[in-house]
């Protein structure tokens, strides 16, 4: 956290003068394309396009890759264990307790019947988001999952899931028809159908919007309260600033952690509820 605030503090000396603090902010937290190692200077990514496409790499995309990378890397590894033996042993235990949780406490009792079908996919959410929320956390790195198009990205694949689920465990007609509660009034249908119509997209809407909102907010405050010692211009302020800056971010490692569970956990009560329609 040293480290960050060092950043912070230095780049905020060289910007003062030509940036106000709000532009300051958002160029710290959203995407670029380049990597920041400030003081030290930045890393400018490749520039590449596709049939008139930008395709060009970004800081969220190699963090991206990086957490794609660890996280095979760490489950090849935890499969490995269970060859050599079925009692888990070493950092094998330690990811065995999210694995178990996310069974168990996430997908059995949301799901029910069948869950075991949408585990794969719930981990690999899961996991995903974990390991993005905490890499985010480390200085000179960005978290990516505080960029809307990769939480709309997560949000589509529990879309597809959701339905995909629905319509094979009741039918593609039975699915849609077992959207309308019974015994709704025949005048009602219309407006039953736009509303269901429009809840099966404001759900992973929902999604999408609540995981990039947590995890951008945090990260806000925290550069916010640094800058204010150079927004008041006084070091005075600076035990008191960076105090709270250091509160906050004791407070986005436990905001990473609910955010990957939260994301998981209503992904699989969609599917719940789509699987296991109420007749």
């Amino acid at each position: 956290m040293d480290s960050l605030a060092t950043r912070i503090a230095t780049d905020s000396l060289k910007n003062s003068h030509s940036e106000s603090g709000g532009s300051w902010i958002l160029h710290h937290v959203m995407d670029g394309n380049y990597l920041d190692f400030s003081p030290l200077g930045k890393v400018y990514l490749p520039h590449l396009e596709l049939f008139g496409f930008d395709i060009s790499i970004t800081r969220h995309v190699v963090f991206m890759w990086l957490a794609a990378i660890l996280l095979t890397y760490v489950f090849i590894k935890v499969a490995k264990s269970y060859q050599n033996s079925l009692v888990p042993k070493g950092t094998t235990n330690f990811w065995e307790v999210f694995i178990v949780f996310v069974r168990d406490e996430i997908a059995k009792p949301t799901i029910g019947k069948g869950y075991e079908k949408f585990l794969p996919y719930l981990l690999t959410a899961f996991f995903f988001i974990l390991f993005g929320n905490f890499l985010g956390l480390i200085p000179f790195s960005a978290t990516f999952t505080s960029n809307i198009a990769v939480t709309a990205t997560l949000a589509t694949m529990s879309f597809l899931a959701i339905q995909l689920g629905g319509i094979k465990n009741n039918g593609f007609i039975g699915y849609f028809k077992g959207l309308i509660p019974h015994g709704v009034p025949v005048f009602l249908l219309p407006i039953m159908i736009v509303v269901e119509v429009l809840g099966l997209f404001t759900k992973p809407f929902a999604l999408a919007i609540r995981l990039f909102a947590n995890m951008t907010a945090g990260h806000i405050v925290i550069y916010a309260l640094i800058s204010l010692i150079f927004v008041m211009q006084s070091y005075l302020i600076s035990p008191v600033s960076v105090g709270m800056a250091l509160f906050i971010y004791s407070l986005e490692v436990l905001v990473a952690l609910l955010q990957a569970y939260i994301f998981t956990m209503l992904s699989s009560l969609f599917i719940g509820m789509a699987v296991h329609q109420e007749h």
